[in-house]
């Protein structure tokens, strides 16, 4: 399994795990934050290792489509990133007013999309 999808799985997965059932919720959270096989998911729930496969799939389809509609990670990380620069902007004390407005306006536009 490829670390950065598992990462990005994760974080969608904690961003929307509400909006999904409880058998989608179980299933991701053992393969993903568990690291549990196919099949040891499927002996833990009395079902075909392709059952579980098919179920996890469509969730991760299913979070995708979530994050492509709805934004709550992009601009999770988009924020992070802004904040960060003017916590360095800061520290360094190497800012201008004119460069923390303009942060201060790319979060808003953030919010407002």
């Amino acid at each position: 399994m490829e670390i950065e999808k598992t990462n990005r799985m994760n974080a969608l997965f904690e961003c929307y795990a509400t909006l999904l059932t409880d058998k989608q919720m179980n299933y991701m959270e053992l393969y993903y934050a568990d690291d549990f096989s196919l099949g040891e998911i499927a002996e833990e729930y009395g079902v075909s290792r392709q059952a579980v496969y098919d179920n996890i799939r469509r969730t991760e389809t299913i979070l995708e489509n979530y994050e492509r509609k709805l934004h709550i990670l992009s601009d999770y990380i988009m924020r992070s990133e802004i904040l960060d620069q003017m916590e360095q902007m800061l520290k360094e004390d190497c800012y201008t007013k004119e460069e923390l407005l303009t942060q201060i306006d790319q979060l808003k536009k953030i919010d407002e999309e």
